[in-house]
């Protein structure tokens, strides 16, 4: 093969290799929200 091509296909691998490096898993944090109003309670009496 000739010197352009191999540079060519190096150059494609480097390029390849450096984007994949780059990439991060994000982390993700879930937060319950905090209810509006408490249910209400039975307490055995009508009110």
């Amino acid at each position: 093969m000739s010197k352009s091509i191999k540079f060519i296909t190096l150059a494609g691998l480097l390029a390849a290799v450096a984007a994949c490096a780059g990439q991060r898993e994000e982390e993700f944090v879930v937060v319950e929200p905090e209810p509006i109003s408490q249910e209400p309670v039975y307490t055995g009496k009508y009110k």
